[in-house]
Order: structure tokens, then C-alpha cells, then sequence
């Protein structure tokens, strides 16, 4: 029993990694950081790099490979929304915006 339990958090993990992709792909199509909350993504970022170093703790292959996807996916979204914000951010203080 504790097998299958195992193997449905992991799955449960990869499902969750797999929920942050759609997120990525609207950030880098819309090329904005519009709408997007860096508190949130990048404290999710937070709490998965957390659950991965507990899982190296506990010898927990699910979660340790679970939550390194769902970090690379959330963190994409936390970089791509850091990138383009300080690109905007930039664009409207160069004097080259104001012309």
C-alpha cells in the first residue's frame, strides 16, 4: 500500500510541474510581466527549492524529483516575470522612452 502511495504523490508532483507550464508559455508569448505576481511564483520557487533539499534529507526520490520539476517550471515563470519587468521597468526611465 505504501508503494502506491508513493507512486501517486509522485505522480501528484509531475501533474503539479505540469500546471505551471501554461504560465510559462503566456509570459514568453506575451513577452510582459503583466498580471503576474513574483511574491507568488517566487515563493512558490521558495517552498519547492525547500522540499527538495527535505527530500535529499529523507532520501525521497519522488519528492526530490517532483519538486525540481515544479521548480523548473514555477521558476521559469519567476525568471521570465523578473526579466521582463526590469526590461519594462528600464524602458520607461531611459530617456530614449520619453522622445
Amino acid at each position: 500500500m505504501t508503494a502506491l502511495f508513493d507512486w501517486l504523490f509522485g505522480l501528484g508532483l509531475g501533474c503539479n510541474a505540469l500546471l505551471f507550464v501554461p504560465q510559462v508559455l503566456a509570459v514568453w508569448r506575451k513577452k510582459s510581466d503583466e498580471g503576474i505576481s513574483l511574491i507568488t511564483f517566487g515563493g512558490f520557487s521558495v517552498l519547492q527549492a525547500i522540499g527538495i533539499v527535505h527530500g535529499v534529507n529523507h532520501g525521497d526520490w519522488s519528492l526530490i524529483l517532483g519538486m525540481t520539476a515544479s521548480l523548473l517550471t514555477c521558476g521559469s515563470v519567476a525568471a521570465l516575470t523578473v526579466f521582463y519587468r526590469v526590461k519594462r521597468l528600464n524602458g520607461a526611465r531611459s530617456p530614449e522612452s520619453r522622445i
